[in-house]
């Protein structure tokens, strides 16, 4: 057991959300070092170091592997900082993955609920695998949309609306427990009587970041930030100003080279058949794919995606 005391140093995970067009790639931009993963093709204004999705947006489960890929290599480069823009465009593609999969058009049709859960729980293997970018020494910021969502509380007789994270219901809370600092974006307007006694709203221009919870809008912070602050890098850059944590000298990561995104592709071309021998030999569950094996199995699956093809595919021939 090893017990330590006092505070620590760590980079950090921040979600930042807000309304539309408010800057949040923009500002996500200034954080140390930065690789913006690109999953939405918007950042083409900013001078920023980025990737981008290649494969055909048709191809859901190849566009979903690729995107896991990504998060692999991203670990292995020199950035300070690893952006996703945006975490509701991955649940999208991740959406539509599992629809192909299951040859369903959405994820209603998949009975008991049981598409939500898959998609919650790929989503939270995206998480694992942002921890693991965070274990090398890199704070990762992931940008969402916003949407206003009417609540009922138990406590209280009346409904209300409030901003939220643009998620599903069950993935939401995943992405916000994650979070070291979440962060809303938005534009300050205050209300005002005008002469014939109406309510109407000023202001609007001047951007703000709003960093603990409110009935109108979800966000927290772990580091002490003021309740509000202005939409500048100077507002937020001390917390990222200590020098970068060294790396482990054998972190746990994946080197993904030109052998293993072979290997990705050639799995995913037999995606089924793979899938199904291995809810055979129970080495996953039914809905799980060839990704949610053990850490040992899947560089052995890696290693030779040839025999594990073969297996599959003799074993579907003789069902």
């Amino acid at each position: 057991m090893k017990i330590t005391k006092g505070k620590q140093t760590r980079p950090q995970r921040v979600v930042i959300y807000g309304v539309e067009s408010v800057g949040k790639t923009t500002f996500a931009a200034q954080f140390p070092a930065p690789l913006l993963i690109d999953i939405e093709n918007g950042s083409h204004r900013i001078d920023v170091e980025r990737w981008e999705l290649e494969t055909n947006p048709d191809q859901k489960v190849a566009l979903w592997n690729e995107f896991e890929k990504g998060i692999l290599a991203a670990q292995q480069t020199e950035h300070q900082t690893i952006i996703i823009d945006s975490i509701d465009r991955v649940e999208t593609i991740c959406r539509e993955c599992i629809c192909e999969q299951e040859r369903k058009k959405s994820l209603e049709e998949i009975p008991y609920g049981k598409g939500y859960a898959m998609l919650a729980e790929r989503l939270s293997r995206v998480l694992t695998s942002l921890d693991k970018i965070i274990s090398v020494g890199k704070n990762v910021v992931v940008i969402a949309h916003s949407q206003i969502k009417k609540v009922e509380p138990p406590d209280l007789m009346t409904a209300y609306d409030r901003y939220e994270l643009k998620l599903e219901k069950k993935s939401s809370p995943l992405v916000k427990e994650w979070a070291d600092e979440l962060w809303f974006f938005r534009f300050k307007t205050k209300v005002v009587e005008s002469e014939n006694g109406k309510a109407k709203g000023t202001g609007g221009k001047q951007r703000i970041i709003l960093t603990t919870h409110s009935a109108a809008y979800d966000a927290k912070t772990r580091s002490g930030l003021s309740e509000e602050l202005p939409m500048e890098w100077g507002s937020v850059a001390h917390l990222f100003a200590a020098e970068k944590p060294k790396a482990k000298s054998e972190p746990a990561v994946v080197v993904v080279g030109a052998e293993h995104v072979r290997a990705f592709e050639m799995l995913a071309e037999n995606e089924d058949a793979v899938n199904a021998f291995l809810v055979a030999n129970k080495s996953i569950q039914p809905g799980q794919t060839w990704r949610d094996v053990s850490d040992k199995l899947r560089a052995n699956i890696v290693a030779r995606p040839e025999a594990l093809i073969a297996k599959a595919l003799e074993a579907k021939e003789g069902a």
